[in-house]
């Protein structure tokens, strides 16, 4: 069983041009056309049995449309292998009420975009957020570390992430990218030891770039193999979630790299889809 962790798609109104935006901004191809269809297509051709599409709220009146949006598909592709998150922002007032609500639509957790939204992860407004979904035993994913469209920009740095459990204690928190894209080296230090979960979305083998820009070769590197393996000693497999970030990587090559990692088949299974499913509770 193959579960993808970290999934986005947009309205098909919209998405061509959301699509074109970013990629022009992160200087790399969709694969993908950003709607649900092309997420579908997506998942056959790869043979995904599930994805978890995270929709992430960039200003306080987006909140409520996308999470009533959020639990109409999930009712609507109930059983067909979709299912969403829903969003919080950290000015949002009556966040206490609205994750309330996520957890009664029956949605099995939240995402949150600390680069997207300005305000750093162990700011008290995202404190008080995640107090209340641990209360309510739903999901946190966070985007961590750096982000491509937004050079040298932190907001979810590991010793945030830490800050953060120190604060609250453990519940469950799925710091993407790795931990924190780019920040690999001190999620490995700062991080050890925690109970969090970190997915694979976008942090494997290297970028494909848009052959319309010039990158530098270095620029291009993700972790390897063998860098993935020192996550695999800190973490250990069952901490590790298998993502895509769809549209922003060929989720087959995603899947590849797992495959062809130096460890057990178990432990290869439970990356790609057994952790998942333990932890979405399915």
């Amino acid at each position: 069983m193959i579960i993808d962790m970290h999934t986005h798609i947009f309205p098909d109104k919209i998405s061509a041009a959301v699509v074109e935006k970013l990629s022009r901004t992160s200087r790399t191809p969709a694969f993908t056309d950003g709607t649900l269809n092309g997420l579908k297509k997506s998942m056959d051709a790869a043979q995904i049995n599930l994805s978890v599409i995270l929709p992430v709220a960039t200003n306080t009146t987006q909140v409520e449309k996308i999470n009533s949006s959020s639990a109409a598909l999930n009712e609507k592709f109930s059983g067909e292998g979709i299912i969403s998150f829903g969003c919080i922002h950290p000015d949002f007032t009556n966040y206490r009420e609205e994750l309330s609500r996520i957890k009664n639509h029956g949605l099995k957790g939240i995402k949150i975009h600390p680069v997207y939204q300005d305000i750093n992860l162990d700011d008290a407004k995202f404190l008080r957020i995640l107090y209340r979904a641990a209360e309510l035993d739903l999901i946190v994913v966070t985007h961590a570390g750096l982000d491509i469209g937004f050079p040298g920009v932190v907001r979810c740095s590991p010793q945030m992430a830490k800050n953060v459990i120190d604060e609250l204690g453990e519940f469950k928190f799925v710091l993407a990218h790795m931990g924190g894209w780019k920040n690999w080296d001190e999620v490995l230090k700062v991080l050890g030891g925690t109970k969090i979960f970190i997915d694979t979305s976008f942090s494997t083998g290297k970028i494909i770039p848009r052959r319309d820009f010039v990158w530098a070769e270095e620029d291009l590197k993700f972790l390897d193999a063998a860098q993935f393996m020192e996550f695999v000693k800190v973490f250990g497999a069952e901490r590790i979630l298998f993502g895509t970030d769809s549209p922003w990587t060929a989720a087959g090559n995603s899947i590849k790299f797992v495959e062809n990692l130096p460890i057990s088949s178990a432990d290869k299974n439970k990356i790609l889809g057994l952790n998942a499913k333990k932890l979405l509770e399915i």
